[in-house]
């Protein structure tokens, strides 16, 4: 090509060996090339060199020149019309001028990154190793086969989680964008995707952090020479209470509360006060302070951007590990650990034949990595553009399931030490599930261990640190997405707009700081986010495999590493990780849990809310189609056409050269 291809520039008639305009869209001829020489032998492959045709929106060409306008943002003719012609490689040389040009060039260059490398795996790493690591994870493993889960787990995150994990860190480090505009550059018409995943962080963010707010009324609870939940002496407990710690000798019967469950229900829940969802009765003034002070350190962590997050992270992501070794040697020593290990990992291979275990896998993976929450996106974006985002993929998830199965070994020993001193089987104690797991079980033998009391405040601190760093990545995801899609608005206002983001998070949890609360937490994660969040990433991986096309997204990685994804990343985006979602979401609609918390049976109303608030993010995505459709010109045909093309190039960082990708 010898001539210049501009937006304003009409092309003639379409001839063998060059570039058709049609449907005033602008074709682009696969046998175009785009080389830029750097130090006489270093090649950057373009677009142009992808090796099939990719549709260009009329508002830009193959690439940008380095200095295509003039400080007015107006085009120097002569610049815009010379042949771009050199003795060492073709270019088509084109220009992106006016305000939306201009201000994408300043994005980039005013885009902030991480300091250091180490900051961007911690935070990813502290935002997969959550509190489900702790609780969700060995109760899933010992309820589905105990050592036997480990095959179907593994072989759901080699073709299912991974996968989709490396997907997103290289969509945010190639694309640079927020989880709203990064579908202008990946296909348009899916746009409504990254508003769906910020309706479902705020969701998230208005229960996640009330389990925090638990956990730091442990915490401060925990500052005494006895810990409160090791007798039946206080104001809160019951006629049941049954103390089998005691030196006295205590029977323990079916009707038996032990002091840690009703330090949990009537003290720090009270959830007696409450007569379940159609009664939840007043606001605990200590739990809303509780929460009040997370929110004001989740504030002061992250208003000022990663900068500032990235270094918070190197106590929220490195002290819950430390605090795992130490609790693993302490159960370790306990008497009838051996019975909790056992009961742990001893194989039940009947239940590999089980589809519910393969669906417990699934979605056990899938919602430890985390992907479609916005924020392996969000954080990817600040990396530098040749980070090597393969190597972080495998490392962080890797940490990430070796932490579940360890954290199984440190509730387990202990379990088994409470087997041990009831008498009974390590299956009448493993009772308990979720939070109670955490706050019932566990608090009780650490209440009932030497040194209670120093092992009760370490606890509770990891349990908190475990969520904060989660808490900063959801709502990051948040934050990202809205200040790259609003930037003439935001990008000057970030603490202004993370206030208000953490007020509007705040006042959406006061439903789960009464007395009923956490009826509404289980509500919220059994039906308001599960569902909604599988179908968002089966949507998203949708998108780019078969809109955006894995051979197009295989060539930006390759532009970003210096190397194509193999054949099994290929077939897994495609094909693997989309039916592996499908299968998850199927088997979750159809065959939706039973609620059910201390007591309370949840009604079938209660299922039908949940339904719809989950629905009230994915809604998002049809709607936006809708609305896609009708603003945009021309018949049916084309407007589906524009609709899936990318609209907005993608500005590749080349020394001091800036290219546009399309």
């Amino acid at each position: 090509e010898t001539e210049p291809l501009t937006s304003k520039k009409e092309v003639s008639d379409c001839n063998e060996g060059e570039d058709c305009k049609e449907n005033r869209l602008l074709v682009r001829n696969p046998k175009s090339a785009l080389r830029l020489v750097e130090d006489g032998n270093k090649i950057h492959p373009s677009q142009g060199e992808k090796g099939e045709a990719a549709q260009i929106s009329n508002g830009y060409s193959g690439g940008q020149s380095s200095v295509p306008c003039n400080g007015m943002g107006e085009v120097d003719d002569a610049q815009c019309t010379a042949p771009a012609a050199t003795t060492t490689t073709t270019t088509t040389t084109s220009t992106t001028c006016g305000a939306e040009g201009q201000q994408q060039l300043m994005e980039l260059e005013d885009r902030e990154t991480w300091s250091k490398k180490i900051d961007f795996l911690l935070s990813v790493i502290g935002y997969a190793v959550d509190l489900g690591n702790v609780w969700r994870f060995p109760y899933i493993c010992y309820q589905n086969g105990g050592g036997a889960f480990l095959i179907p787990y593994t072989i759901m995150a080699i073709f299912g989680g991974i996968p989709l994990f490396y997907m997103e860190l290289a969509l945010g480090q190639y694309h640079r964008n927020g989880c709203i505009s990064i579908w202008r550059k990946i296909c348009p018409i899916f746009k409504g995707i990254g508003f769906a995943i910020c309706i479902i962080d705020l969701y998230v963010a208005s229960y996640y952090n009330t389990i925090m707010a638990w956990a730091f009324y442990y915490l401060i609870s925990s500052f005494t020479a006895e810990l409160p939940w090791t007798s039946c002496t206080n104001a809160w407990n019951t006629g049941n209470c049954t103390n089998y710690f005691s030196k006295d000798n205590v029977s323990w019967s079916p009707h038996s509360i032990s002091p840690a469950e009703e330090f949990y229900t009537r003290q720090v829940l009270q959830v007696h006060r409450s007569n379940g969802l159609d009664d939840l009765g007043g606001i605990s003034w200590q739990l809303t302070l509780c929460l009040l002070l997370i929110f004001t350190i989740v504030y002061f962590s992250i208003w000022k951007g990663v900068k500032t997050s990235g270094k918070v992270v190197w106590v929220t992501a490195t002290f819950p590990y430390i605090i795992l070794f130490i609790l693993l040697v302490r159960g370790a020593t306990l008497p009838g650990a051996w019975r909790g290990v056992l009961y742990y990992l001893k194989p039940d291979w009947q239940k590999l034949l089980a589809t519910e275990v393969w669906v417990d896998a699934a979605a056990q993976i899938f919602f430890s990595l985390g992907p479609g929450f916005g924020v392996l996106l969000a954080y990817a974006s600040y990396n530098k553009f040749h980070n090597n985002c393969y190597q972080d993929a495998l490392v962080t998830s890797t940490v990430n399931c070796v932490t579940s199965f360890v954290s199984g070994f440190v509730i387990f020993t202990v379990l088994g030490y409470m087997a041990e001193m009831r008498n009974e089987d390590v299956s009448e104690v493993a009772k308990d599930t979720g939070p109670s797991l955490l706050f019932i079980t566990y608090a009780e033998a650490i209440a009932n261990m030497p040194a209670s009391t120093f092992f009760a405040i370490i606890f509770f601190l990891m349990l908190l640190t475990l969520g904060l760093d989660s808490t900063f990545a959801g709502l990051e995801g948040v934050i990202t997405g809205v200040l790259d899609e609003f930037p003439h608005v935001w990008s000057k206002r970030r603490e202004l707009f993370v206030l208000g983001l953490i007020i509007i998070c705040f006042l959406g949890s006061l439903a789960t700081l009464t007395f009923g609360g956490a009826y509404v937490v289980k509500l919220f994660e059994e039906y308001a986010t599960g569902p909604a969040v599988l179908t968002v990433v089966f949507l998203e991986a949708v998108a780019v495999a078969w809109f955006y096309g894995i051979t197009q997204f295989c060539n930006d990685v390759k532009e970003m590493l210096g190397f194509t994804p193999g054949w099994y990343w290929r077939v897994c985006w495609v094909a693997i990780s989309p039916i592996f979602l499908l299968f998850v979401t199927c088997s979750f609609l159809s065959n939706p849990p039973e609620l059910r918390l201390f007591e309370y049976n949840y009604p079938y109303w209660t299922m039908v809310v949940g339904y719809c608030i989950g629905t009230s993010s994915v809604i998002c995505i049809p709607i936006y189609m809708v609305y896609r459709l009708i603003i945009t010109p021309g018949t049916l045909k084309e407007r589906i056409l524009k609709s899936i093309t990318p609209e907005t190039a993608t500005e590749i960082p080349f020394g001091d050269i800036r290219m546009n990708a399309v």
